[in-house]
């Protein structure tokens, strides 16, 4: 797993690299994913890690393709305005995860000028 090899400071591929700057982030989990295998049979309660961490390399990956057109400024001005970009990318994943449940559910793809929408009204 990335963050064990970051830990170990073991050589890490771009995109596990990515990952161990995710989890960087969240101490919460930190400890849990040292459990190594044992980490899925004691999932935090609060929380699907991995779905949670999923959504921001997703998110950086709409960022940094500024794809959907415009995700990057509409994300941009949410940062500024709530001056934590952290927070920012929370918010704006949980929009990510509401537009994309919202399209699994009615078998159609992401309404991406509908998720922009809601991103800029944040």
């Amino acid at each position: 797993m990335a963050w064990q090899k970051q830990r170990a400071r073991g050589l890490l591929t771009p995109l596990e690299s990515q990952l161990a700057s995710v989890i960087e982030l969240h101490p919460e989990y930190h400890r849990w994913l040292e459990d190594g295998d044992r980490a899925s049979a004691s999932q935090p309660a609060t929380d699907n890690p991995f779905l949670h961490l999923s959504l921001h390399l997703a998110l950086r990956e709409q960022l940094a393709t500024d794809r959907p057109t415009g995700i990057k400024a509409a994300f941009d001005m949410l940062a500024l305005r709530l001056g934590d970009r952290h927070d920012a990318q929370h918010r704006a994943m949980d929009v990510l995860g509401r537009t994309l449940w919202e399209a699994q559910r009615s078998s159609h793809a992401p309404d991406e000028q509908a998720y922009l929408a809601a991103i800029r009204a944040l």
